[in-house]
Order: structure tokens, then sequence, then C-alpha cells
């Protein structure tokens, strides 16, 4: 004797009782109801450590205070020429602003090193022993707000695909900052500048662990189009050449 329709219809709603049934089991034990994981557990890559800028390209702008009016490679505007012009470190020093230079657009080209860590489960801390600078890189529903900084309001996430052998890019977007200077001889950025970078790790194959770096600074009002900078740190196995240094506007 067949199976009649009524009995077709009774197996295949018994079948969905156990399927809807299985998929609420397994959604708890996914882990249904949980708090999200953080950034730190889903980080494809760890730049914890202690890092050392590698100067191998535009030494002469990076490593020592360009003359005045030394402007080349950046595409400032009239505006910032003017600005730039006008640059006279005593009077920055005078007014308190010896650390123009050190805001996170000029800090991250800057001759320092590094230190990286993690502040709490969802905040990366980037330390530089040049200008004694500290930047916090905020993950999740962090919203920033507040009054403008030399290191801004930092939104970071992390992406996969990166450049990198580590498989994954930390992209941070650093907003409200106080106005500075992309260069020490005074080219400026306003407080309209933005600052996108793209971090990735690499491992040479000696081991060496290196950072690489991508900056783009964009600012409506000081640069005639964004500014992008390649930067590279090189990874030491300690901190014993860390120099904490403060900010000086002349050198």
């Amino acid at each position: 004797m067949g199976i009649t329709r009524v009995g077709l219809v009774v197996m295949a709603a018994t079948l969905v009782f156990h399927d809807d049934a299985f998929a609420q089991v397994r959604g708890r034990g996914a882990g249904a109801g949980q708090a999200p994981q953080t950034a730190r557990a889903t980080a494809p890559i760890d730049l914890t450590g202690t890092w050392v800028a590698v100067i191998t390209e535009d030494w002469r702008w990076r490593m020592v205070t360009p003359a005045r009016g030394d402007y080349q490679s950046i595409p400032i505007t009239a505006a910032a020429q003017k600005v730039g012009d006008a640059w006279d470190p005593a009077k920055d020093e005078a007014a308190g602003e010896q650390c123009k230079a050190y805001g996170a657009p000029g800090l991250m080209r800057a001759p320092t090193r590094l230190q990286i860590s993690w502040l709490d489960d969802n905040t990366l801390k980037v330390e530089s022993d040049y200008g004694m600078q500290t930047r916090l890189l905020h993950f999740g529903t962090w919203k920033g707000g507040g009054a403008a900084s030399w290191q801004g309001d930092s939104v970071a996430r992390w992406e996969g695909g990166g450049r990198g052998a580590g498989g994954g890019t930390l992209l941070v977007n650093t907003s409200n900052l106080r106005p500075g200077y992309l260069r020490k001889n005074g080219v400026p950025y306003s407080a309209n500048a933005t600052m996108t970078e793209y971090w990735d790790l690499i491992t040479e194959p000696s081991g060496e662990q290196r950072i690489l770096l991508l900056i783009i600074v964009t600012d409506p009002q000081y640069l005639q189009q964004p500014w992008t900078v390649p930067v590279h740190f090189k990874k030491e196995p300690n901190n014993a050449k860390w120099d904490p240094a403060p900010c000086n506007a002349k050198f």
C-alpha cells in the first residue's frame, strides 16, 4: 500500500519541524546571544611590539628639518605656501605649539620608534618616542568627538586580503585633527584634514617583520590633491633603543 497524500503532508510537516528545531539548536551552539568578538580576538595580523622607522626615501625631508620654502613633493595650494613661507619655529615654541609637526599626519613620517600594544580589546595604542605622542586606534562603535587634538580621532577596522603575508590589513581613518605641519619646516595641514592609513605586515625570508604603511592625507584647504606616501617600520627584538624625547619645533 502506497503513502497517501495526507501521509506525505504529515511527513513534510515533521521534517520542517525537525529542521527548525535543529537550526535553533545550532544557532545557540554557534554563539547566538553572545557578545560579538573583539578586535583583538579577530585580528588577522599582530602589530604589537616595538618598531623603528626605516627611512630609505625622502631622507632629507624626514631626518632633518628642511629649509624654509622646501615644499618639493607635496602638492600644496597657494594658501599653504603662504603659511609655509611665514614659518617661524621660535614663534611656535613661544606660543606653546612646538608639537605642530608631531600631529598624526607628520608623526608617522618622522624618524621615530613606535610601541604598539592593546589598551583594551577594542583599542590599539601607538606610542612614539619622537615627541612622546600617543595615538589610540578605536574599533567597533566608537564615535569620537570632543576637542580637536594632535592625534585626532582614529576609527579602525580589520580588512581581509592584505598586501602582506599576514592575510589582513588594518584600515584607519583619522579626523578631528588640530592644525599642524606635514613637514617640520611649516608645510601646513588644516583642521579640515583627514588621514587614511593602510597597515600591512610582511615577513622577510630572514624572518624579519616589517610594517608597510600607506598614508593618504586629504585637505581641501592646503592640498591640491591627496598626498599619498609610503612608510616602513622594522620590528625590533625589544625596546632597548626606545629613547623618548619631547616635541621640539627646531629640530
